[in-house]
């Protein structure tokens, strides 16, 4: 790694590791996990597209003749239990044990399946994630959430199981196309929004040459979001009050994502960006949340290019009763109660343990046939 890195601890006890944020991290792989994989196998979990792009590069800074690499295909469709099944038969048959070490190679779908499978395999073995992406950079990567999609909802079936290291190459961001890098910009803006106005003020002048790839711009966005992330999680690690505020606007953007079918439409993060102007939106029509921060937010957005609820093609927008229902779907809602993560103004994120259905019902009637 270059001397311009980062090393940020998360602070979990007994399951506490280290973030490498920097350059170079694929080339300094065997340096930087020999501390986390004592001396066990290795396999590789990626997909079609990062194994074109990354793989060899990861092979050569590992430095081993015997690496099992599992090459999926790319996208949401991977996280199904069919491909669960697929990749635990494939380790089951090497006899790969609790003490090889699994490594996801891959954007937020490939660190949530590996995740899940080093969290069931054997009742658990290492693993360690290596994120290609900026959304998984700044948050799937970070925290122990893994999780496959059902017909019903996105991440509906997974747990809560930490990764041993955390390797963030800032370089290999280069990789990625103007959306992608969007898509990821969404969840940087999310902790923003959530509790730092400093933040968005930086991200305000800066989120361009963030976009662009600049390195300086990347590391410090990076950085404060896997910050922000690292202390609600060491608080709060498997989501029992505070750590639920990590999903502003993710009850609307799972909705919109199940009602995509998963099929790469949407990506994650452009469900995100709309999701978080529709909570601030929602928020605004209870009286919460000021008009002026909504405009700020909805400016923000349309300057960078990031979609909105009205930017998203017409089959995911034509039907509020069924992203209703989907929302009612939500992991984080009781048997009784609708929990949202609403907001009294940017950088004033909220828990609502029990969100009136009937005003969010009119919300979506309203967003969705302006």
């Amino acid at each position: 790694m270059s001397n311009n890195s980062e090393t940020l601890h998360v602070d979990l006890g007994a399951r506490a590791y280290p973030i490498r944020i920097g350059a170079g991290v694929l080339a300094d792989a065997n340096r930087l996990l020999e501390p986390h994989i004592s001396g066990g196998r290795i396999a590789i979990i990626t997909d079609e597209t990062v194994a074109d792009l990354h793989l060899k590069a990861l092979l050569t800074g590992l430095g081993a003749d015997d690496i099992k690499v599992i090459i999926l295909p790319p996208g949401e469709g991977t996280k199904s239990f069919a491909v669960l099944q697929d990749v635990l038969d494939t380790l089951l048959k090497i006899n790969f044990s609790r003490d090889d070490t699994l490594i996801a190679l891959g954007g937020g779908v490939i660190g949530d399946l590996t995740g899940f499978v080093a969290a069931i395999l054997k009742r658990g073995c290492r693993f360690v994630q290596i994120p290609t992406t900026l959304l998984a950079q700044v948050d799937s990567s970070v925290g122990g959430k893994t999780a496959i999609n059902t017909p019903a909802g996105k991440n509906l079936v997974g747990s809560f199981y930490q990764p041993k290291c955390v390797l963030i190459g800032t370089d290999v961001l280069a990789t990625l196309d103007a959306r992608q890098m969007r898509a990821g910009y969404a969840e940087v803006l999310k902790y923003a929004l959530i509790n730092d106005p400093a933040f968005f003020d930086w991200l305000e002048e800066n989120a361009g040459d963030l976009l662009a790839g600049d390195q300086a711009a990347l590391r410090k966005a990076i950085l404060t979001s896997c910050t922000a992330k690292a202390d609600i999680v060491k608080r709060d690690e498997r989501e029992r009050g505070e750590r639920a505020l990590l999903n502003l606007g993710h009850s609307f953007a799972h909705a919109l994502e199940a009602k995509a079918g998963y099929d790469g439409t949407l990506l994650h993060g452009e469900a995100v960006s709309a999701g978080m102007l529709m909570a601030f939106e929602y928020a605004q029509g209870l009286g919460l949340c000021p008009g002026q921060d909504v405009q700020r937010l909805r400016a923000h957005l349309h300057k960078l290019g990031m979609p909105t609820l009205s930017d998203l093609p017409a089959p995911l927008t034509h039907d509020p009763e069924q992203l209703f229902a989907y929302m009612g779907q939500d992991k984080k809602n009781t048997k009784t109660h609708m929990k949202l993560i609403l907001t009294h103004g940017i950088g004033k994120a909220f828990i609502e343990p029990k969100a009136d259905q009937t005003s969010l019902l009119n919300y979506l009637q309203k967003a969705c046939n302006p």
